[in-house]
């Protein structure tokens, strides 16, 4: 692995920043951006069906960064080696911060879909419960977790 790494070292860097960008920024985007401007929309059926397709087509975007992510963080990790240095505690709060988000979004995942499901027989109720938490909660929850990780992600660079 860690021939690996000297060898990709721009590459593998690049997509581990470029999966950051496209995931927590995307995020960004559609919270600060789409999600106040979909409120707009007075005809309920158009606004959940628009805020869904939306979300579908961010986590579809996202989905092959994050195993872009888990990739280039494994051979960075490996590659690198920082375990048994000072900076150890510092890769492992990163990784453990992209495992909490990443599991945050599976969660967010599989509500939209069945949101996406209910809303495609009519239940407009039960589907909007389902995506409700996604724009208030979760989505807040992983920006600040990927801003804090880049964060760290940067820090780590400095050494």
């Amino acid at each position: 692995m860690k021939e690996l790494f000297i060898n990709y070292a721009g590459i593998i860097i690049f997509l581990h920043v470029l999966g950051a960008i496209i995931w927590v920024g995307g995020m960004i985007a559609i919270r600060i951006a789409v999600h106040p401007t979909m409120q707009s929309v007075d005809d309920a059926k158009i606004k959940l069906g628009k805020t869904l397709m939306i979300m579908g087509k961010l986590f579809n975007l996202v989905l092959p960064f994050i195993f872009i992510l888990l990739l280039t963080a494994i051979v960075m990790l490996l590659g690198i080696g920082f375990k048994g240095t000072e900076l150890a505690p510092i890769t492992y709060i990163k990784e453990g911060i992209w495992t909490v988000m990443t599991l945050n979004f599976a969660f967010m995942y599989l509500q939209r879909a069945k949101a996406q499901k209910l809303f495609n027989i009519g239940n407009l109720v039960q589907a909007k419960q389902k995506v409700a938490l996604i724009p208030n909660v979760l989505l807040p929850i992983n920006i600040i977790l990927g801003l804090v990780a880049v964060y760290l992600g940067v820090t780590l660079r400095g050494y």
